[in-house]
Formats: C-alpha cells, structure tokens, sequence
C-alpha cells in the first residue's frame, strides 16, 4: 500500500539570462520534434537506484534545492525566437515538484521505485514550458529508499547525467554547492558554452570537424549490406541483449596486451562483425563521442555528445591488428566530433541534392559502460542471449549496438533493421563480437 504526496522545491536567486542555445541542445531539440508523440521519451535521460540504509527525505530535498543553483541546465527552458533561431532561458526562479511515494513498512521499496521511475522517464517533456527535470523519491518510515531522475536529453547527455548524481550524491552528504563548484572548476554552463561556439576559435573548431567528417564520407562506402528485397517494410525492430560474464576481463586483457583502451577493443570487434557479416573488407560507424576533451566541458552538466564517423579499411585482418589500427582511427574520430551538427546536415543535404555518393551512416556504436549501468541480474552463470523489446522502425538505420556494464558482466544490447539483420543474424553478430575478443584473450592470458 502506498500514498502519492507532490511536494514542491522553492528555488529562487539564481542567475536570469537567455541566449543562443549551444549546438548539442539545438541538435536533441530538433531531432525530438521530428518524432512520433510516442516515441518521444526514447530521448528522455534517466536513472534510477535503491538507497541503502535509507535517506532522510529533508535532506535530500535540501540537496535538490542546491543542485538547482549548482546547475544553470536544470532550470533552462529552449524556444524558438520569431526568426526561428532555437534560444535558451535560464530561470531565476521557480518550483521544482518532487513526486514522493509513500510505503508502508515491509513494503517493497525497490518495486515501488521501479514503477514510480518507469512513469517519470515515460512523459515527453514539454521544453519550452517546463524545466527538464523529474525527481521521484520512495520513503519507508520517512527515509528514502530508492530515488529516481529523469532529465530531457536537451538537458543533458550520458556524461551529464553521470555527472549530476555524483553532485547529488555529494550535497546529500554534506557537501556545499561552493566546495563541489570549486572542485569542479572549470565547468562551462549551457549558456558560457554557446558563446565558445560563436567566437572565433569555436567557429573554426566547427568548419575544422565538418570539413573531416564530409571527407569521411567521401571515402567510405555508401552502403555496407546488400540492399534488402522487395519486401514488406518491417512493423517492429527487434531488440537483443547477449549478456557475458566473460568479456570484462577479456576485454581488459586484449586493451593491455595492444596498449588500447577497452573501448577501442570493443569497437573493433564490431567494425570486424560488421565486414563480416556485410561481406566486406571495411566497415564504417557512426560513433556516439561524449566530447569531453576540452578542458572546461570535462565536468559540465549539458548535452555535449557528438557524432564520429569512424572507418576502417581492412576490418576482417588479424584481429589484434584490427584493435590496433582501430585505436588510432578511433582519436582521430573523437577529436572531430564536436560540431554543429545541423550545419553538417544541411551540408550532407546538399551534397545528396547534387548526388554525390556518401558513406553508409546506417551502423551506430555506443559505449555507455560508464554511464547507463545494465540491469544487475544476480545468479545467472554463462552467456545468455534474450530479446526483451521490439522497438518502432528507425528509417536509415541497419543497427545501433551499445555496450553496458554491470559490476557481473558486460552486456551488448543491439536493435536491428530484421529485413537486413535477421534475428539469426543478430545473434551470430553478438556472439562473434565475444568470440573475437575471449580469443583474443586467450592468447596472453597465463593467470592460469
């Protein structure tokens, strides 16, 4: 048995300001618009955890309080201006509603959480109105035992996010806003970001990485499958999680023995899956970068994430070459990828109008392994292989892999086209992806 209660944060005395708004919220906020009402909260950031032994509920909703005045994204509300030109606002002032589900003593905190969580990051957020943040918070005995964020994706990204609960985890124990301010120096907000855009530096970095990336897809190929036969389009694509205990190390093993990170070795076993199973020599990906590499957007809470292409010619050579080619192509793909990417896609636009051949963009890597944590799933030994969902079909897209972590295993969630991948096919590609590297492995692993 539960009790829902709205309570309400009074934020007031923060900075008041609108400007231009930066090239990562213009790119969510008009990708979101495009969308299908119910696909909307697909772009919605959210996490959810139990708090163990419990929190006291006014000092958590003391903590809110401060993370509202610690970050200018949070209370920044985008819309277009008359000419059309996407602005952002940050409110001085306003409420912050954190919903509060009430448990009985026994009750099941975890399951209550879960559904509270589950109905937050499922309403689209309404940007031009409301602030980009959800809180939800379940108490047993007036302490909180499981708390839930939701932001919209204009708001921030992964690293964002990630970066948000470590402040809230601070200030909930006792850090001041002041103290977390100056240890995260420098962190840009929203606004100071948009202005590094317009200036003269900014705006060469932009020309610099639209001109690499239009040259990579003059280079690659402008389709990697064989086009799919005339068939019915598909209605649903499917969704396939290979879950494997064995790949973190595995994978940690083959990142020293080739003095590569862990990503790279990940992206190369894709990039190799992917020659593979296209019946080619190459493969081409487009890469989800966090683009935390300039010094002040190391710790800032904002949608910083970027788009790399990344291409690899010779993709099915021995494997540790692979990795080893991979890694330097990968740096090359991360230092471009921070731009306007509405300017390239007019770009691109144009091109296409001029029917110039462009690469393949259609296979999509992510690595959130530090980021969107996988469900824990305790007791299970072994690889498994489920299908958990089916989404909505998502036009020019072949694949899209991301790779999650959880403290058992390392898993591989993948949503495919079935009319190019079938599901056979999508377990041969997940299955091969671990096969390459615990082989791999195996080859300078002594430990016995």
């Amino acid at each position: 048995m539960t009790t829902r209660q709205l309570l309400e944060i009074a934020f007031s005395s923060g900075r008041s300001a609108t400007g231009p708004a930066t090239w990562g919220q213009r790119a969510i906020w008009d990708a979101v618009r495009r969308l299908p009402p119910a696909d909307v909260p697909r772009y919605t950031i959210a996490t959810a955890a139990p708090l163990e032994p419990g929190l006291p509920l006014p000092v958590l909703l003391d903590a809110l309080a401060e993370l509202l005045h610690l970050h200018d994204a949070l209370h920044t509300r985008l819309l277009p201006d008359p000419d059309g030109r996407l602005r952002q606002t940050v409110d001085p002032e306003g409420t912050l509603t954190v919903e509060v589900e009430q448990c009985a003593a026994g009750a099941d905190p975890a399951g209550t959480g879960a559904r509270l969580h589950e109905e937050l990051a499922g309403r689209p957020f309404d940007t031009a109105a409301e602030w980009p943040i959800r809180v939800g918070a379940v108490t047993v005995d007036g302490l909180v035992r499981y708390v839930s964020l939701a932001l919209s994706h204009t708001a921030v990204d992964g690293s964002g996010m990630n970066r948000l609960v470590l402040d809230l985890s601070a200030l909930s124990l006792g850090r001041t806003p002041a103290e977390l301010a100056k240890l995260r120096e420098p962190a840009q907000q929203p606004l100071e970001e948009a202005e590094f855009q317009a200036s003269e530096r900014g705006l060469r970095r932009d020309a610099s990485a639209r001109r690499q990336f239009l040259r990579k897809l003059r280079l690659a190929p402008p389709r990697l499958f064989p086009q799919p036969g005339a068939t019915a389009a598909p209605d649903r694509f499917p969704n396939a999680v290979l879950r494997s205990p064995a790949l973190p190390r595995a994978t940690e093993l083959v990142a020293a023995a080739h003095r590569v990170s862990t990503s790279s070795v990940l992206l190369a076993a894709t990039a190799a899956m992917t020659a593979r199973l296209a019946g080619r020599t190459e493969a081409v990906l487009g890469v989800v970068v966090n683009n935390r590499f300039l010094p002040e957007l190391t710790n800032a809470v904002s949608v910083v994430a970027g788009d790399g292409l990344f291409h690899l010619p010779d993709a099915t050579a021995e494997f540790g070459e692979v990795v080893r080619r991979t890694h330097a192509a990968a740096i090359g793909t991360y230092r471009h990828a921070y731009f306007d990417k509405l300017a390239l896609a007019a770009e691109i636009e144009q091109l296409t109008a001029e029917g110039v051949p462009l690469a393949d963009r259609s296979c999509v890597f992510n690595d959130t392994r530090e980021l969107l944590p996988a469900a824990p799933q305790p007791g299970e030994q072994g690889t498994t292989l489920s299908w958990p969902v089916e989404f909505e079909p998502r036009p020019g897209l072949t694949y899209a892999l991301d790779a999650l972590q959880s403290d058992e295993a390392l898993s591989l969630a993948m949503t495919a086209d079935p009319a190019v991948l079938p599901r056979p096919e999508m377990a041969r590609f997940l299955y091969g992806i671990e096969e390459l590297i615990l082989t791999e492995a195996a080859k300078g692993d002594h430990s016995g």
